[in-house]
């Protein structure tokens, strides 16, 4: 009995141990893969905010691809090593923590201090940064979901700064967007007779301006019928992410458990402090046109940022230097992670030869 006694304690403190090195280890990124290559982690001060930068290529001197995260709050940099080490053979690849946000988190924002021109001009800020500090004359832009609606309006102010802009999971319509995916979820709940969900949904009144908490009701369906993420289980708490990228997250190399405690207080404080702002953005309205070429990478099954709307944007959008629509076929609101293979695909076999030629 003491001998097992003794073993148990021995295995607690080994796990305690383990729990307070996760929780307490600083994030690092590993060594680059050639000589030639770069891998730093490091803060930037933007518009007086400490925020945070992951840049990895196994050549510094190949094209930078900023890529703008979703949300608003919800880096994708702690799920970076599932797709970014092919595109970092043929982009200097930078993930970015935005402000509030992640490694970036410094506690609740400021009333009034978190603003989507506030975002944009850190996005702007930020581009100019990498241009010094990587050499480069123009980056690629790539945004998702929230990520897209800065990429988009980044690209409409700044054109000069980016050799093209490409979308996936695209905001184009927010009202309408949440109309579609509420329509969606009680079509699928009818379908199923799943009358818990229908009574949850029942009352629920998009675009949720005077009660911001409903949209979590739609979003627990729309994980669980596909419209988020075409397959997988999304968490019981955290039903906006699948399950396989938060243990993904949970081995990151950059983020520590900290920081995904940072991650996850950043992500509900940002997301509310936009909300309402963002949820009357209409891309439709605001950016008929864009100066760059466009390329709008397209879920099959979402309805998150309905799939319908995105053709629509695309249909209407002036685009003179040429504009793509791709389709993901087995994907819903995020193909960077649920195609990663065909992602990098099309970036380094479409997006890089025929964006730098446009120049």
């Amino acid at each position: 009995m003491r001998r097992l006694g003794r073993a148990a304690l021995a295995a607690t403190l080994a796990l305690a141990g383990f729990v307070a090195y996760q929780l307490l280890r600083p994030g690092s990124t590993p060594p680059p893969r050639s000589p030639a290559g770069i891998a730093s982690l490091e803060p930037v001060a933007i518009s007086g905010s400490r925020q945070w930068v992951l840049i990895r290529g196994d050549d510094a001197s190949k094209p930078v691809l900023l890529f703008l995260h979703g949300g608003p709050g919800a880096p994708m940099m702690p799920v970076a090593h599932l797709f970014s080490p092919e595109l970092e053979r043929s982009f200097v690849m930078v993930h970015w923590d935005q402000r509030g946000s992640g490694k970036s988190y410094d506690g609740p924002p400021a009333p009034g201090s978190l603003t989507l021109d506030r975002c944009v001009a850190d996005t702007i800020e930020l581009t100019e940064w990498l241009r010094a500090r990587l050499h480069a004359d123009k980056v690629f832009l790539v945004g998702h979901s929230w990520g897209a609606a800065l990429g988009v309006l980044a690209a409409q102010r700044r054109p000069d700064l980016f050799y093209a802009y490409v979308g996936l999971g695209q905001v184009v319509d927010n009202p309408r967007e949440e109309e579609i995916g509420l329509r969606f979820v009680r079509e699928r709940a009818r379908e199923h007779g799943d009358e818990q969900a229908l009574r949850e949904l029942a009352d629920l009144k998009p675009p949720y301006l005077e009660n911001p908490k409903q949209m979590l009701v739609e979003r627990k369906w729309l994980a669980r019928y596909g419209g988020d993420f075409h397959t997988g289980v999304s968490l019981p708490l955290l039903s906006d992410f699948d399950a396989r990228w938060v243990w993904a997250a949970l081995r990151s190399p950059e983020y520590s458990w900290g920081d995904l405690i940072r991650f996850e207080l950043g992500f509900s404080q940002v997301r509310w402090a936009l909300f309402r702002e963002f949820k009357q953005l209409s891309l439709l309205r605001s950016v008929p046109r864009l100066e760059v070429p466009v390329y709008l990478l397209v879920g099959r099954y979402d309805y998150t940022t309905p799939f319908e709307l995105v053709q629509e944007y695309f249909d209407r959008l002036d685009a003179p230097l040429g504009k793509h629509l791709v389709w993901f076929e087995n994907s819903a609101h995020s193909p960077v992670l649920e195609e990663p293979e065909r992602f990098a695909q099309v970036l380094i076999e479409q997006v890089l030869p025929e964006a730098r030629a446009a120049r």
